[in-house]
């Protein structure tokens, strides 16, 4: 019977582990890019329809689900590169913490999820989800390896994801909206690779292919110029929305996080992990919450 009660604590202890470990390797922390899909609700000035707030929810849930799906993917066939990375090996898949067998099985599981959830919303969604999946899929098996290619790809899905919550919530977004979108997810995956290529530097460990093909000086003005065009872009937009005159006083707050997060890049090798960075600097999460609440103070008034 104590024998019987030692193995049953032990295989609560195993599952218990194996749980964290298909948790870590969804990567939940970097569901927050899927929150773009929330984009045209607040700026239609749905602020308190409720329905329209459930089916956002709804198309945030299955992007993350896709998401994380898409992640399972890429570290199933990067596992032995990642092997060699000093923080990516640390990754269940990476590591040997969770065998092949299991991250296939919780991808296929949560792709089906994904698309279940976006087929509730109807067809348009589920073919944004299968446009965002298709793109994903690309991006691993070679798009990723291709300079140029990479981060385009990278601001493509982004614009389809702003795109799906727009129509999930059944709205017009305007395209102003949509290229301020595509600019910022630009500025991300550029500075993501910088600080990539700064930690192949400094560390003298291989690092992705398509980083042969960039250097810290055309990344820099190529980072510069993104950050300027995402600002110009995001002012159009206020400019030439309903509420242009109240909705400008916002510029100032993406402005301020762009330049933030612009020196955190250039001056301290930050930016390989966006979301992390997006949630621990202060003066970033200040911007970004001054941001929020003037906008919606904004559109709630109007």
């Amino acid at each position: 019977m104590i024998d019987s009660a030692l193995a049953g604590g032990v295989s609560a202890r195993a599952h218990g582990r194996t749980l964290r470990l298909l948790v870590a390797a969804a990567r939940p922390r970097q569901w927050t890019k899927n929150l773009v899909l929330v984009a045209a609700l607040v700026f239609a000035g749905r602020l308190g329809d409720a329905d329209s707030w459930g089916k956002a929810a709804t198309a945030v849930a299955a992007f993350s689900l896709a998401s994380s799906a898409a992640y399972l993917l890429n570290d199933l066939r990067d596992a032995e590169a990642d092997r060699r990375h000093p923080t990516k090996r640390e990754r269940p898949l990476a590591s040997g913490a969770l065998s092949p067998r299991a991250g296939l099985a919780l991808c296929a599981g949560l792709a089906a999820a994904a698309v279940a959830a976006a087929a509730a919303l109807g067809p348009h969604l589920l073919l944004f989800l299968g446009s965002f999946l298709a793109g994903q899929l690309a991006y691993t098996l070679g798009l990723k390896r291709v300079v140029g290619l990479d981060v385009a790809t990278i601001a493509a899905l982004f614009v389809v994801r702003a795109a799906a919550g727009a129509a999930a919530v059944q709205v017009r977004i305007s395209p102003w909206l949509l290229a301020c979108t595509a600019l910022l997810a630009l500025f991300l995956a550029m500075a993501k690779r910088r600080a990539e290529l700064v930690l192949v530097h400094a560390e003298a460990t291989p690092g992705r292919a398509v980083l042969a093909s960039y250097s810290l000086r055309v990344l820099d003005r190529l980072l510069d110029l993104a950050a300027a065009a995402t600002v110009l872009a995001y002012a159009a937009y206020a400019f030439t929305a309903r509420d242009s005159a109240e909705l400008a006083t916002t510029l100032p707050f993406v402005v301020v996080a762009l330049l933030r997060y612009r020196f955190l890049v250039r001056r301290r090798g930050a930016g390989e992990e966006p979301d992390h960075l997006l949630l621990t600097d202060v003066p970033i999460l200040v911007s970004v919450c001054a941001w929020v609440l003037s906008a919606a103070l904004v559109l709630t008034l109007s």
